[in-house]
């Protein structure tokens, strides 16, 4: 281990960083959106109409799309996850419908950890794709701003062919809650799994999955042997993966807001609480070193490394076993998020796909979503990605009942809890969460010996800043 101060000196540089980078986010998101918003979209070339390619996916479109101009590229933004296969597969089902509709695609594959600072940039300079990929955060902030294309006929449409929407698709879009519109087709939900080493816990008597939080660090201390392996392989970092650090805080009765949404409570007893248990086990040792700086990979890498016990992740870790480690997956059981002194929570992550108002080809694009929505693709992508299905007609594919892992997250789409829950759902949450203050309250106390009381009252007026803006 570096010695302290190095560290410190390194953190904050990169703390320093961090907070650039989210200074100008908060800043494109809520004044450059804003801005682009009010300004008409380009005008998109002309589009004569042109006969439906003849695919079995194209039968589901109720209109024939429109023909682009030669020369004009169709650009679609991927979100790239932990599956060369998957990511293949959507590349080449896009790559497919271009050729058949007579239109060049660019499909470019970004980080999901990176989309929110790729779609502000190129919000600020005009350059956004024709569809994407995103999170229902990113979609709230730019639905909101007005820059994505109401989607209420292909939500429908895509509905009535696959036998409806499962609840908790259709929630996590619903109108009601968006400003009167469908901004995003959902095509997979999210939803982290514990992920632990059974043959090191039951070493020591611990042979079921945790209940709790509290006795998963129980569990995690009795197998802590580090430089070897470390208990806790959580990530504690400004990235997705730390923003599990939440939800752990509302399992002990915290709160992000008020039940209106428009108050910051973070600073209470409850979050006090969390904060000792949490730091108490860092404090220990059951952490990896570096845990406070990982990218999107950290916890993954960790795991499968042989040097973590236990992580959350959605199905990821358990596709890199199944085909590169079978001595390790057979060492592994996966079981949902544990309780913690208040709530029990298994929040669901909705994926959708989105057009902005600037895509030259809007009826292309809703055309496109329609296509990849085909049951024979979806089949096949699921066994492959990690995501749980979105539509009845995807819930008795095969891998929801032969892979331990999807069957997992096929229990999520049906019984898990919706995003924030217990929290509201509105925009403040979503850029709050793209702030990662929860993770970063975390890291004042254990990098730069801030007590808690300090780097509570500092993350509550830094929470209070962003709900405020949307008063």
């Amino acid at each position: 281990m570096q010695p302290y101060n190095e560290r410190r000196d390194r953190d904050c540089r990169r703390n320093r960083t961090v907070a650039k980078r989210a200074q100008r986010l908060t800043m494109l998101t809520a004044l450059a959106l804003l801005v682009a918003a009010c300004a008409a979209p380009p005008a998109g070339p002309a589009q004569p109409q042109m006969p439906a390619a003849t695919t079995p996916a194209a039968a589901e479109a109720t209109q024939p799309p429109a023909a682009p101009q030669p020369g004009g590229k169709f650009t679609y933004w991927g979100g790239l996850i932990f599956s060369d296969v998957a990511n293949q597969m959507l590349v080449d089902k896009i790559t497919e419908w271009g050729k058949a509709r007579g239109i060049e695609v660019d499909v470019v594959m970004i980080n999901q950890n990176e989309t929110q600072q790729k779609v502000s940039a190129a919000v600020e300079a005009g350059t956004m794709p024709d569809a994407l990929d995103m999170g229902t955060g990113l979609m709230q902030l730019l639905a909101k701003n007005g820059q994505l294309e109401p989607l209420d006929d292909v939500f429908k449409q895509i509905g009535d062919a696959h036998g409806g929407w499962l609840e908790s698709a259709a929630k996590s879009v619903d109108p009601a809650r968006y400003g009167g519109s469908v901004w995003g087709i959902p095509f997979g939900l999210s939803g982290n799994l514990i992920n632990r080493r059974h043959d090191l816990l039951s070493a020591k008597g611990f042979n079921e999955a945790p209940k709790t939080w509290e006795e998963l660090g129980q569990m995690a201390e009795a197998v802590n042997d580090p430089p070897k392996v470390y208990g806790m392989g959580f990530a504690l970092s400004n990235v997705g993966d730390g923003n599990l650090t939440v939800t752990m805080l509302q399992t002990w009765g915290g709160r992000i807001a008020d039940d209106q949404g428009k108050n910051c409570t973070i600073d209470s007893p409850e979050t006090r609480t969390f904060m000792e248990w949490i730091t108490g086990l860092y404090k220990k040792g059951l952490f990896p070193p570096g845990v406070t700086t990982w990218d999107g990979a950290g916890d993954n890498q960790a795991y499968q490394a042989g040097q973590a016990a236990f992580i959350a992740n959605p199905g990821s870790v358990y596709l890199n076993l199944r085909d590169n480690d079978p001595e390790l997956l057979a060492a592994t059981r996966f079981s949902g998020l544990p309780a913690g002194p208040k709530l029990q929570l298994q929040p669901y992550g909705p994926n959708v796909r989105a057009i902005p108002v600037t895509s030259r080809y809007k009826d292309l694009a809703k055309d496109l979503l329609m296509y990849l929505a085909d049951d024979e693709f979806m089949r096949e992508y699921y066994a492959n990605a990690i995501y749980g299905p979105v539509l009845n007609s995807q819930v008795d594919f095969p891998v929801f009942k032969e892979s331990p892992i999807h069957v997992g997250l096929l229990d999520v789409a049906k019984n898990g809890t919706p995003p924030a829950f217990p929290d509201t759902d509105n925009p403040a949450y979503a850029e709050f969460n793209t702030n990662f203050l929860i993770p970063k309250m975390i890291q004042r106390v254990v990098v730069d010996n801030v007590s808690i009381d300090d780097a509570v009252k500092e993350t509550q007026a830094a929470c209070q800043a962003i709900y405020d803006k949307y008063k």
